[in-house]
């Protein structure tokens, strides 16, 4: 199926060719390319709107995923119909990706790329509140970087090393 990616931000130039192919490399190592998603380039004013209302924490962040299933982790959906061959929505918080790959000095491509596997990984169920299924989501992250990185030559880890 598809990835629907949307530039709704102008503040941080976005490649979306490599964006969208790591996506779709990613959702095929989750066994999900059969299923569509919405991927959208978001600024720090909508990520922060989001965040607000849906997590009650009017800061701008750096993902929100909006799965269209409920699922537990690493089960993947039973649609009933066409129309729900969906995994969800996914905000990247571009800018401030940004600005934090400009603080860090670390690649802002590669970091997207590891932020798209991280929201990719919240719509298929998983979650991170306690270490426990932090562990499980890291894991998980793991995997499937290293089969985008089998694919194109990277060396992308999770960004959530050490949470816990």
């Amino acid at each position: 199926m598809s990835v629907a990616l949307r530039n709704a931000q102008r503040a941080v130039l976005v490649r979306r060719a490599p964006l969208r192919r790591a996506v779709c490399a990613l959702r095929a190592a989750l066994g999900a390319s059969r299923f569509d998603v919405g991927l959208v380039c978001a600024g720090n004013g909508l990520m922060k709107r989001l965040n607000g209302a849906y997590r009650h924490c009017p800061e701008p962040t750096d993902v929100l995923s909006f799965p269209f299933h409920r699922v537990a982790p690493g089960e993947l959906p039973r649609p009933r119909c066409r129309d729900e061959y969906n995994l969800g929505d996914i905000f990247l918080g571009v800018e401030y990706i940004h600005q934090q790959c400009r603080a860090t000095g670390e690649d802002f491509d590669s970091v997207l790329a590891v932020t798209a596997a991280h929201g990719l990984c919240h719509l298929l169920g998983y979650q991170h509140n306690t270490e426990a299924e932090w562990q499980q989501m890291y894991q998980k992250e793991v995997e499937i970087l290293e089969e985008l990185n089998r694919l194109t030559g990277a060396s992308l880890r999770p960004l959530t090393a050490g949470l816990f």
